[in-house]
C-alpha cells in the first residue's frame, strides 16, 4: 500500500532542512571567525614587526644625530648597536637576510622539567638561555665579558662589591620592566633553602648580599675574594619577582613544577606555565616585546624529543630538523652521502668549553662504604680501562682521553700528570693489595670474606654509542676477574638515582668551562641535601685546596692551587675520566650564517645570528 505525503511529512522535512540551514550558518560563522581571527594575528604578527624595523630605524637615524654623545657609563653612543649584538646586526646587513621560519632541533632525551634551578640537565639550560638573561655575556671571539642587560660595571679596589649599571628599556616578555628589584629577588630566591636549587646555592653562597641602590643600579657584595666573581654576578639568570614570587609561600608547588618559564630574552614559551613533559615537545616563539638592540630571526625555536640515535638521522634526513649531532661511525658514513651533503653542511671541532664522559665510582650507598671506598680499588678500575681502545674502536678515532676535569689546553692542567695507561698487571696487584683475589680459582675475584667482585653500571638507555661502550668496558674488567652488569636506564630515573646515591657506579658527562670550579662537584660540602657530588667524595686536603683557589684572585697563584687539586684528584681516582669528544655536525644549508666561533658553533647562540632567506622558509605559524 503507497504512504501519502502528508503535511506532518512536511513539517518534519521542513525541520530537518531548518537544522541543516542553521549547522551550515553556524559553520559559515565559525569559519569566518576563524579567518577573521587569523587574519588579526597575522595583522599583530606584521604589526610587531614594522614596529622592530621602525625602532632599527629610529637606533641609526639617533645614531646619526647624537653621534659623538657619550653615555653616562662611559658607555657606546645613544643610538648605536650594543656590542653585544654586533654579530648579529652584521648578520641582518647580508643581501639575503630575512626574519621569518622555524629553527627546529631534537633533544635525545625527554625532558623532566624545564622550571628554572629545578631542572638539572643542559637540555633544559638549553632552553633557559633563550628565555632568560643575565647582565653579561661572553664575545665569541675575543671570549671578554660584554654587558647585556648591564650596560656597564665597576668593581671595588678590594674586589668584593661588584656594581652594575642596568639599561632601563628591558622589558619581560609579558611587558613588566626589568629593573634592579627582579636581580636581588632572584639571589634571594636561589638562597631560600625551601627552594630545590642546591647547586646554585653552593655557588652563590660566596654572595653576602645583593642590594638594589636604584631602580637600575644594583650591588653585589662577597663575603670573601673569589676569581670567578663577575662571572658569578654578572652571569646569574634573572628572574622576575612579580612572576616567581608567588612560589614563596608555596614552594612545593614550584620544586614539583615542569614548566614555569618566563624571562626578558628574545622567546618565550605562549604560556609560562603550560608546558609538560608528555608533550614530546618544546616550542618557543618569538617574543615580541624583546628589548634587544636586534631581534631574533626565527619566528620560533622547536626541539623534538627523539630518543633514538636512528630515528634522528631519519628526521633530519627528512628535513623535520635542522640539525644533527653524528654519532662517530654515522659522520664517517655521511661524509660519503650524496643526499646529505647536497642538503647540509658538516662541522667538526673541539670547542674550548667541551666537557668530559666519566665513571663516577660510588662511595657511600645508604650510609655504608662500598667496595669503591678503597683507593686502591678506584685506582686499579681506571687502570683496566683502555681509554684509547674505546676512542678508536667506539668513537673512531674523534676524541681524545681525559685525566681530569680540566681541558690539557687549559692553565688549569698540571703538565707534568701523565695519563694512566691501560695495565692489568698493575691493576691486578692493587685489587689483591686491597683483599681481592680468586680464591675458588673460577675465575672472579671475591674479597676476603668470599664475596665476588660485581657492580652494576648504570648508563643512558638511549645512547648507542655508551652501549658499545659499556660492553668494551665489561670485556676489560672480566680481564681481571671482575663482573660489570650493564644497567640501561631512562634519563629521569638516571637523575633520582644520582639524587638519592643509590647506585655502584655511573657513567655520564659533565660540560666544561673556560676556567672550571671543582666546588660544586667534588667538594665534600655537596654531598648532603642532592648536591652534586653525587658519588660522596670526601677528601679534606682537596676541600682546602679548592676553597684558596676560589679565594685566590691572582691568576698565576691560583692555577699552581688547581694544579694541586689536579693531583689530588689523580691520586684519588673518584672518578675515572673517560674521553673528551669531537663535535661532529650537520647542519642544513637553509639555515644562514652558521660559523665556528672560540665557543663553538653559532648555531641558535643568544643574541641570534642564523637566518633563513625568503625563499628557503619553509614553517609558517
Amino acid at each position: 500500500m503507497e504512504k501519502h505525503f502528508t503535511r506532518k511529512d512536511f513539517i518534519v522535512l521542513a525541520a530537518i532542512g531548518l537544522v541543516l540551514l542553521t549547522l551550515f550558518l553556524l559553520m559559515y560563522q565559525i569559519d569566518r571567525q576563524w579567518s577573521k581571527l587569523s587574519t588579526i594575528t597575522q595583522i599583530m604578527k606584521e604589526q610587531a614587526r614594522d614596529i622592530r624595523q621602525l625602532k632599527r630605524s629610529l637606533s641609526n637615524s639617533q645614531f646619526i644625530q647624537t653621534a659623538g654623545v657619550r653615555d653616562s657609563f662611559g658607555g657606546k653612543n645613544k643610538g648605536e648597536v650594543s656590542p653585544v649584538f654586533k654579530r648579529a646586526e652584521k648578520a641582518t646587513q647580508m643581501p639575503d637576510y630575512a626574519e621569518g621560519d622555524w629553527l627546529v632541533g631534537a633533544f635525545g632525551v625527554n625532558l623532566k622539567t624545564i622550571t628554572p634551578l629545578v631542572s638539572e640537565d643542559a637540555y633544559s639550560s638549553t632552553i633557559h638561555n633563550y628565555v632568560l638573561e643575565s647582565l653579561i655575556t661572553r664575545d665569541a671571539d675575543t671570549l671578554e665579558w660584554q654587558g647585556l642587560v648591564a650596560r656597564s660595571w665597576q668593581i671595588s679596589p678590594d674586589g668584593l662589591t661588584f656594581t652594575f649599571h642596568l639599561r632601563d628599556d628591558v622589558v619581560f616578555s609579558d611587558g613588566e620592566p626589568l629593573t634592579a628589584d627582579d636581580i636581588v629577588f632572584s639571589f634571594d630566591f636561589i638562597m631560600n633553602p625551601a627552594i630545590q636549587a642546591p647547586r646554585q646555592r653552593a655557588y652563590f653562597s660566596k654572595i653576602k648580599r645583593v642590594v638594589a641602590a636604584s631602580r637600575y643600579k644594583v650591588v653585589f657584595e662577597f663575603k670573601e675574594p673569589y676569581y670567578n666573581a663577575l662571572a658569578l654576578a654578572g652571569g646569574m639568570s634573572i628572574m622576575p619577582k612579580h612572576y616567581y614570587a608567588r612560589y614563596l609561600e608555596k614552594p612545593n608547588q614550584f620544586n614539583q613544577s615542569k614548566g614555569l618559564l618566563l624571562g626578558s630574552g628574545p622567546y618565550r614559551l605562549q604560556d609560562a606555565q603550560s608546558w609538560r613533559p608528555d608533550r614530546g615537545l618544546v616550542e618557543l616563539e618569538r617574543n615580541e616585546r624583546y628589548w634587544g638592540d636586534v631581534q631574533p630571526s626565527f619566528d620560533k625555536l622547536v626541539w623534538r624529543v627523539i630518543e633514538n640515535d636512528s630515528a634522528r638521522l631519519t628526521a633530519f634526513r627528512n628535513g623535520e630538523i635542522d640539525s644533527y649531532s653524528a654519532r662517530p661511525l654515522e659522520y664517517k658514513k655521511l661524509l660519503k652521502d650524496k643526499q646529505i651533503l647536497e642538503k647540509a653542511s658538516h662541522y667538526e671541532y673541539m670547542s674550548p668549553v667541551k666537557g668530559y664522559s666519566y665513571i663516577g665510582w660510588n662511595q657511600q650507598r645508604k650510609g655504608k662504604p662500598t667496595i669503591f671506598s678503597d683507593v686502591r680499588v678506584r685506582e686499579a678500575m681506571t687502570y683496566l680501562i683502555d681509554r684509547k681502545r674505546i676512542i678508536n674502536d667506539v668513537f673512531l678515532g674523534y676524541g681524545e682521553p681525559a685525566m681530569s676535569p680540566f681541558s690539557p689546553l687549559s692553565k688549569q692542567h698540571n703538565t707534568r700528570l701523565k695519563r694512566r695507561p691501560f695495565d692489568l698487571k698493575k691493576a691486578k696487584a692493587l685489587l689483591k693489595q686491597a683483599g681481592f683475589e680468586d680464591r675458588d680459582r673460577d675465575g672472579i675475584i671475591e674479597d676476603r670474606q668470599g664475596k665476588p667482585f660485581t657492580f652494576e653500571l648504570i648508563y643512558f638507555q638511549s645512547r648507542v654509542d655508551t652501549e658499545r661502550m659499556v660492553l668494551l668496558l665489561k670485556d676489560m674488567f672480566a680481564q681481571a676477574g671482575i663482573i660489570l652488569k650493564p644497567k640501561p636506564t631512562e634519563w629521569a630515573v638516571m637523575l633520582d638515582t644520582l639524587k638519592q646515591r643509590d647506585f655502584d657506579a655511573i657513567t655520564l658527562g659533565w660540560t666544561g668551562s673556560i676556567e672550571s670550579d671543582l666546588y660544586q662537584i667534588f667538594h665534600s660540602s655537596q654531598i648532603a641535601d642532592g648536591g652534586n657530588n653525587s658519588v660522596g667524595y670526601n677528601n679534606p686536603e682537596l676541600d682546602k685546596v679548592i676553597e684558596l683557589a676560589r679565594a685566590n684572585v691572582d691568576e698565576q697563584e691560583r692555577m699552581k692551587l688547581w694544579h694541586k687539586a689536579e693531583e689530588i684528584l689523580y691520586q684519588d681516582q673518584p672518578y675515572t675520566f673517560l674521553v673528551r669528544l669531537k663535535s661532529l655536525e650537520f647542519v642544513d644549508k637553509r639555515i644562514h650564517n652558521v660559523l665556528k666561533t672560540r665557543l663553538g658553533l653559532n648555531l641558535g647562540t643568544t643574541p641570534i645570528e642564523n637566518y633563513v632567506p625568503e625563499g628557503l622558509q619553509k614553517h609558517r605559524n
